[in-house]
């Protein structure tokens, strides 16, 4: 975890990370020079709209003191020329919930909500939303059994535990057949503050590779106690 110091852990037990869907939109419109707009059916206004109603599901339709949800939209493409509206326009981006409930709901209001804010411009869309990855769930009962392997290596004041956040592992799908634990290891110098820290995903990503250990340590130390239990 860049943004953890090194030397310290963080863990979760239950969901430690979210499900995380992709979904793409289509929305077809009518191709028109630009200074003829009456004359066009406008995908580009069509998909403005559809991003704002899709914030609304998460701000006024999810509960989310239950937990947390979150749709993006990643990206966005339209148009070949600056004085043509084009006919057609793609809006791709992310689902991620902590809770499989929410997750459906979500998913069903996107369906419904989508090709109905096209009709209001007089556009058509389709969404297409894809299974992805589920949530990242320590198995309750091991977290309790390892958190002392955690807690010896790097001992106590170092081992912590976090609230859900809203990335995602395909760790996951190893834990929808087997018992699992994920855990985070710090990789953060010291000497660097926690907000000049770098993020995952980003041009200046940097580890204190120190980190990695610690990382060795813990991962031995659980394989053996757990045999040993």
């Amino acid at each position: 975890a860049a943004g953890l110091d090194a030397g310290k852990i963080t863990y979760k037990s239950g969901g430690i990370m979210a499900a995380a869907q992709s979904y793409q939109i289509n929305v077809k419109g009518k191709q028109a020079h630009g200074s003829r707009p009456w004359a066009s059916v406008d995908p580009i206004l069509a998909s403005v709209q559809i991003i704002n109603g899709l914030q609304t599901i998460i701000s006024r339709e999810s509960e989310l003191t239950k937990e947390g949800a979150v749709i993006t939209v990643g990206m966005m493409n339209a148009g070949i020329r600056s004085n043509i509206i084009p006919e057609n326009a793609t809006i791709v981006g992310t689902i991620r919930t902590l809770d499989y409930g929410m997750q459906d709901f979500i998913n069903k209001r996107m369906k419904e909500m989508v090709p109905d804010i096209a009709k209001a411009f007089r556009a058509e869309a389709t969404i297409e939303i894809d299974k992805g990855y589920p949530i990242t769930f320590n198995h309750l009962e091991l977290t309790s059994q390892m958190l002392p392997t955690l807690q010896r290596i790097a001992s106590k004041e170092n081992v912590l535990e976090i609230d859900a956040i809203t990335g995602a592992e395909d760790f996951s799908f190893f834990q929808q057949k087997i018992p699992g634990l994920y855990f985070f290891l710090g990789g953060k110098a010291l000497d660097v503050k926690p907000e000049e820290a770098a993020g995952h995903h980003t041009p200046d990503f940097m580890l204190d590779e120190s980190g990695f250990v610690l990382g060795v340590k813990t991962l031995s130390a659980l394989a053996l106690d757990y045999l040993e239990q």
